[in-house]
């Protein structure tokens, strides 16, 4: 790819997230993009096929990468020792969503352009998404613990899914509205003592 097809590219990529941002993928409007982009419509068309075709190549990388760094997290996590996983969930979850943070910041635009425009993709279900890995998480750790012998009190489904969801959309509520980076690590040590504190409480570990 020559300097002038590159550069043709980022500004069509740069026009369509800032048109995204304000917008919304739904009103978000490829005739906008194209015009404020400066390039012609058939140089558009030399590199997406469509509107979705454009909003996949923004978001899907991180998109994937954030869900394939939690379902690694929590792989991780259910292969400690079941001691440590009742001992130290607290530590290890601050430590984790440290890890996301950092990415997640290195990407800013990206991860604003999938929570708050997204609507009308398959990318609009990210918390959904994480919402349901960590629930299952929850149930194998319940699981570990009740052949380990740890006494733990059960919790049901539908409030399982309701708190899980709530912690995420709280966590993201340092995208949505714009936490700095610097206030990020308060925020998450905050929110995870919060959250154990009342899992610990209702799960009796």
């Amino acid at each position: 790819m020559g300097e002038s097809e590159q550069t043709t590219l980022e500004k069509i990529l740069n026009t369509a997230c800032q048109e995204f941002l304000h917008k919304g993928f739904q009103g978000a409007s490829l005739r906008s993009i194209v015009r404020q982009a400066g390039v012609t419509t058939g140089a558009f068309y030399g590199y997406f096929r469509s509107k979705e075709e454009l909003f996949d190549a923004l978001v899907k990388e991180p998109y994937t990468h954030i869900l394939e760094m939690y379902r690694t997290i929590l792989d991780d996590f259910q292969k400690k020792s079941p001691e440590a996983q009742c001992t130290n969930m607290a530590e290890y979850t601050k430590a984790s969503m440290a890890r996301m943070t950092a990415y997640i910041y290195d990407h800013f635009d990206r991860f604003k352009l999938i929570l708050c425009g997204s609507e009308g993709t398959i990318y609009e279900n990210l918390i959904h998404d994480m919402t349901q890995m960590d629930c299952d998480a929850t149930r194998n750790f319940a699981e570990t613990m009740d052949q380990s012998g740890i006494p733990m009190k059960r919790v049901h489904p539908q409030l399982e899914h309701m708190l899980t969801s709530s912690m995420f959309y709280a966590y993201f509520e340092l995208v949505v509205h714009d936490i700095s980076r610097e206030d990020a690590d308060e925020y998450i040590e905050q929110l995870v003592s919060f959250c154990e504190a009342g899992w610990q409480r209702i799960m009796g570990f």
